[in-house]
């Protein structure tokens, strides 16, 4: 192997050209089979509170595939006053075989849409195929990105309500998810009142900090779905308490939704991870009364087969910048 060799950098704007929903769709379910069946390995999630926000990072690799890396991401409230993003991600991929650096990328774009991409997932296998009505809890990039797969990977979406922190209509979202909802036959609307919103709807996505409980319990109805994407951290919760154990509860990891997802809340409530369904590890068949929760915490494995089909696409195109990192 050459001593000089090169490191490429894919900057915001270079990884937006390079990954498309589909891409991600197909991306992340192979991460979800790598994990299930065991090709893939992720390693301990580092996940710490900070006086400024949230540090972490997810890690693994597939050996077969030659991957390996990690992504060092997290949350700084702090960004919206300087008129930034709160959401800051970065991605590393490595040579397996000699720890070389291969690529840094912009993380923010994987993030989102690998995300998005898993939440789309557990629609399609867990909510009821006649659903009609989605609530949404959050106003931000998650709650906009999971409302967009939402819309569409369920066609029979003909209502969506949404609910900000601060109760408040919020224009950016809607003009963000207007045009999609509306091309798609799927009145978008403000709404108010959480527990009313949530009765009335089959499915249920909350993408918010996750500092509580958003709604009541009694307001849960039976065949009601449940996207639960904002706990991703020790002590964070945004289901309230009592709902998991009535629900069929289903994860990407066990350990880690655990330790920092919804689950920490009800630790001994049994679980099936999406995985398992999708490779046919395991089996679930919905009755109408069943409420769902899927219990999404994001897997390092997602990030890095989305950030691998980046790096061939910039190695095919020529994206990216290359610099020298002799070694």
């Amino acid at each position: 192997m050459p001593k000089n060799t090169r490191l490429l950098l894919i900057d915001r704007d270079q990884a937006a050209s390079l990954l498309s929903f589909d891409d991600a769709l197909d991306a992340t379910r192979e991460a979800f089979r790598l994990h299930a069946l065991g090709e893939g390995r992720g390693f301990p999630v580092v996940r710490e509170k900070l006086a400024s926000g949230v540090f972490g990072i997810k890690s693994g690799g597939v050996e077969q595939r030659k991957i390996l890396g990690f992504k060092a991401a997290g949350f700084w409230p702090g960004n919206r006053a300087l008129g930034g993003e709160p959401h800051q991600a970065t991605i590393l991929l490595f040579d397996p075989d000699s720890g070389r650096p291969l690529c840094v990328l912009d993380g923010n774009l994987v993030t989102t849409l690998r995300t998005g991409a898993a939440g789309g997932l557990g629609l399609l296998r867990l909510a009821r195929r006649d659903s009609a009505r989605l609530c949404v809890f959050g106003t931000g990039v998650q709650a906009r990105i999971q409302t967009l797969f939402a819309l569409r990977l369920m066609p029979g979406l003909r209502s969506a309500v949404y609910l900000g922190v601060d109760g408040r209509p919020a224009p950016r979202f809607e003009a963000e998810v207007g045009a999609d909802a509306a091309a798609r036959g799927c009145a978008l609307a403000h709404a108010a009142e959480p527990n009313e919103a949530v009765m009335a709807s089959d499915i249920v996505i909350t993408a918010t900090p996750g500092t509580g409980a958003l709604f009541d319990l009694d307001a849960v109805q039976p065949g009601t779905h449940i996207n639960a994407v904002g706990a991703d951290t020790a002590g964070k919760r945004e289901l309230p308490g009592g709902l998991i154990e009535r629900a069929r509860l289903f994860v990407d990891d066990a350990a880690q939704a655990r330790a920092i997802g919804e689950s920490q809340w009800a630790k001994e409530h049994p679980c099936v991870t999406l995985g398992e369904l999708l490779t046919g590890k395991a089996a679930f068949e919905r009755s109408p009364d069943d409420i769902t929760v899927f219990d999404m915490t994001g897997l390092a494995l997602q990030d890095l087969t989305v950030a691998q089909l980046m790096l061939q696409r910039a190695a095919d195109s020529g994206a990216g910048t290359p610099v020298e990192w002799p070694w």
